[in-house]
């Protein structure tokens, strides 16, 4: 059915979820696992009244949120070896998460994405976006959205 899925996660609970239900699949259908964390560029906006950081400062922030991504998607690799399954561990340096998590889906050749979604509505949704629905609505790969 499925020789290779790659799972969006964060590290957060909600992720955990999706993680999850990616390893079970896997261990069902005998697929691989890529799991993906996408890591953000620092923020370079200089607003009035807003601080710019010295470079330096810049490169430590990207360096410790690359470190936790790295962490992230590491115990992705330990919970699959647990139960045999092979998983890639992949970060992603983008500010557009939902395009990072196309691009690596087919980069890795993956024939289902599995993520989490908070489920937001109305001006929640409409001021914070959904990189979920970005992903359903431009992925050409099926996409599990997990609640």
């Amino acid at each position: 059915m499925y020789r290779r899925i790659l799972v969006a996660t964060d590290g957060s609970k909600l992720s955990q979820k999706a993680v999850q239900h990616a390893l079970d699949l896997a261990d069902i259908t005998g697929a691989d696992v890529v799991a993906l964390k996408v890591v953000p560029r620092y923020p370079q906006s200089y607003f009035e009244g807003g601080v710019a950081l010295a470079a330096a400062e810049v490169a430590r922030i990207e360096k410790q949120w690359q470190t936790e991504a790295q962490a992230a998607v590491e115990s992705v690799r330990s919970a699959g070896q647990l139960r045999g399954i092979k998983v890639k561990p992949v970060t992603a340096k983008s500010d557009l998460v939902s395009d990072a998590i196309i691009a690596t889906a087919k980069r890795q050749k993956c024939d289902l994405i599995v993520m989490a979604s908070h489920g937001r509505r109305g001006i929640k949704r409409l001021l914070l976006g959904s990189e979920t629905q970005q992903v359903l609505t431009h992925a050409n790969i099926p996409v599990l959205v997990l609640r």
